[in-house]
């Protein structure tokens, strides 16, 4: 079910951390899977997003004591189908993905990133379009051409269409053609050399591409900031012992390396609850985007 992914083992011998192998005791699950199958959304392109994990595999490989594989399937529901199927031990999904899962499957949220840019949880979804565009306001891209990242994305799909339904404009219906990029990066690009009217992005990662000259900042302009979205959630599958559920969380509570936080994009992290995405299921619903496709 992964299909074609970015894969990567890290391994480490078992000498003085983590929370042991899987015949250990101390409540460890004899079933509890070693290597740890871990899969990432590729909300940018997955080589790109393979890249960015790898210290933090072989830190989870540390402090868990056992192997970990991370693969980044190249669609959002490739990431979603492989939890269903049993394929997958610990998941990095947005809200939507999430709520995707537990829909089919017994998952838990364990934890989300602190988000450096404001402190807390919480990132916002932008609709964004070319910088000399005549579009002013949400309600301006009725019959427009608009690109939404991957269909099963917050920031990049379900949120924009949040925004453009307050707008009075109902996706399915009331643009003129719509496309799914794939990934935010992917949909920047799109709007910043006009080849759309507006898209739908997740504001970290527009900044990151504006940061390292992906996406020239001079070419786009934000024309809607969403509410407060709940970060990320880092994702366990239901059947690990409750021992290494827990094991999982605090390796995330206590990374304080600079380097690897960097690299996560977060300034730390904080447990989460399945009932803080509850928002994103309800809407999701509304909005014929909680099924996956």
């Amino acid at each position: 079910m992964l299909g074609a992914a970015v894969l990567l083992v890290l391994a480490l011998a078992r000498c003085g951390g983590g929370g042991g192998s899987a015949s250990t005791g101390g409540g460890q699950g004899s079933d509890d899977p070693d290597p740890l199958r871990v899969g990432l959304i590729p909300n940018q392109n997955p080589e790109s997003v393979e890249a960015n994990y790898e210290s933090f595999g072989g830190y989870l490989s540390e402090q868990l004591g056992r192997e970990v594989e991370l693969t980044v399937p190249t669609s959002y529901s490739a990431v979603v189908e492989a939890m269903v199927n049993d394929e997958l031990d610990l998941a990095y999904y947005g809200g939507l993905t999430y709520v995707q899962a537990r829909e089919r499957a017994n998952v838990t949220p364990l934890v989300t990133e602190i988000n450096p840019y404001t402190g807390d949880t919480m990132y916002h979804s932008l609709i964004i379009t070319p910088v000399d565009s005549d579009i002013q306001e949400v309600s301006d891209l009725r019959g427009r051409n608009f690109a939404f990242g991957s269909a099963s994305s917050t920031s990049g799909s379900l949120y924009p269409a949040i925004m453009l339904q307050d707008a009075g404009i109902d996706y399915r219906t009331d643009l003129g053609e719509f496309t799914y990029t794939g990934g935010h990066d992917a949909t920047a690009q799109a709007v910043a050399n006009g080849s759309v009217d507006g898209g739908g992005v997740e504001d970290r990662i527009l900044y990151d591409l504006q940061e390292d000259g992906k996406v020239d900042q001079g070419s786009i302009r934000t024309v809607e900031v969403s509410d407060p979205i709940e970060g990320y959630p880092w994702v366990v599958r239901g059947a690990l012992s409750d021992n290494l559920k827990e094991q999982i969380a605090q390796a995330f509570l206590n990374i304080d390396n600079p380097a690897l936080l960097d690299l996560l994009r977060a300034q730390g992290y904080e447990r989460v609850e399945p009932n803080d995405y509850d928002y994103v299921d309800e809407r999701a619903s509304e909005l014929d985007l909680l099924t996956v496709r």
